[in-house]
């Protein structure tokens, strides 16, 4: 989304689309899901984990976290990487919504 469009829509409505974005995409959830299973590790664990090259596990790891989806500490020559909660609240309110909305419209709607 060009900037010039997107500063048509809201600050929810971008964020959700960042968000959105960030985990349209299946390696990210293979991310996801490994973070999800582990207290928190470090990028070369994720490496081994998944079946790309570690540069390609990096670029995905900057999506999430630009996205607001995992969060990541330096130690050392490292970066522990884990979820951030902040990013999948506000997907999950949205999808609430959509759900509540959903089911209620489920009554009146083809």
């Amino acid at each position: 989304m060009g900037a010039t469009k997107s500063a048509k829509f809201t600050e929810r409505q971008n964020e959700l689309a960042i968000i959105a974005k960030a985990l349209g995409n299946p390696a990210r959830i293979a991310i996801i899901e490994f973070l999800m299973n582990t207290e928190g590790c470090i990028c070369g664990d994720i490496v081994d984990a998944l079946p790309l090259a570690q540069p390609t596990v990096s670029q995905h790891l900057k999506e999430l976290k630009n996205a607001g989806l995992i969060k990541g500490t330096i130690e050392g020559t490292s970066v522990c990487y884990c979820i951030d909660e902040k990013g999948f609240e506000k997907a999950k309110a949205f999808f609430d919504v959509v759900d509540c909305k959903a089911n209620e419209k489920t009554k009146t709607c083809c």
